[in-house]
């Protein structure tokens, strides 16, 4: 199948590891000159990406100066994708409300929410410009609550309420924004002991590859497995092709059949 962006470019934040490396890798595949952006990149990210940047997109700084070593080292953004999230599972509280310091939630939705706005902001009038298109990665936690981290979920709701009001404004420029919110994915931030799903491991008290065998059937994953980043990738790319031309605003949910409702 043509998806007739071969040509274009792409900003994709985050982009080092995961998923943001299948989406930046598949864009590569398809012709797409790559920016690809994470606090640490990697030797897979340098091998697809026509340029890499490493940078806090945490910051409001970071994000605008991404967007402008984006430009310069390809000349103007076709496609925006907002996938920088998660959190350093050391700097992370994985109690209650009660437990957290306020300086949690600041740091999460910097990361998960206001990384996205600031860099949209920055990247938009190249992305008006160019009529191009953007996809923010959300979380099925936007719709059902998790236990913790604290401000997660949370922050990812809004993100996925920001998509919708830049299509709302942006849909009549011709501008297409959608959103993708996968369920639990094979990427580094479960499958490394060392990140988040080694740190949900230590507080159940179980073995963390134990964790990773249980979990999809203990929060109810329909398939009975973890989606790979590749899938998630595959969603993404579409989105941002020719293929979903009338595609706007949308939230597109990649679980494995962990939401039940309707």
């Amino acid at each position: 199948m043509d998806l007739g962006i071969s040509g274009k470019t792409a900003l994709v934040t985050g982009a080092s590891r995961g998923i943001g490396l299948a989406i930046a890798q598949t864009l590569a595949a398809e012709g797409v000159r790559v920016v690809g952006a994470a606090r640490t990149v990697t030797p897979e990210l340098e091998k697809v990406a026509a340029a890499t940047v490493a940078v806090d997109l945490s910051t409001r700084q970071g994000a605008r100066s991404v967007v402008d070593r984006a430009l310069a080292a390809v000349g103007g953004i076709d496609f925006l994708v907002n996938n920088v999230g998660g959190g350093d599972p050391a700097g992370l509280s994985l109690g209650g409300v009660l437990d957290v310091e306020d300086e949690q939630w600041t740091r999460t939705f910097d990361l998960n929410l206001f990384s996205a706005v600031w860099t949209t902001k920055a990247a938009l009038p190249s992305v008006l410009e160019r009529t191009g298109a953007i996809v923010n990665i959300s979380s099925i936690n936007a719709r059902v609550p998790t236990g913790s981290p604290v401000g997660y979920a949370e922050a990812k709701a809004a993100l996925t309420q920001f998509g919708k009001r830049l299509s709302e404004e942006l849909a009549p420029r011709g501008v297409r924004v959608n959103t993708v919110s996968p369920g639990l994915t094979a990427s580094p931030l479960w499958t490394d002991p060392e990140r988040f799903g080694g740190a949900v491991a230590a507080v159940s008290g179980v073995a963390h590859a134990d964790l990773i065998a249980n979990l999809p059937g203990q929060v109810g994953v329909a398939s009975g497995r973890f989606s790979e980043p590749q899938e998630v990738a595959d969603l993404v790319v579409f989105l941002l092709s020719e293929r979903a031309a009338n595609i706007y605003g949308a939230d597109y949910v990649i679980d494995g059949g962990t939401l039940k409702a309707a």
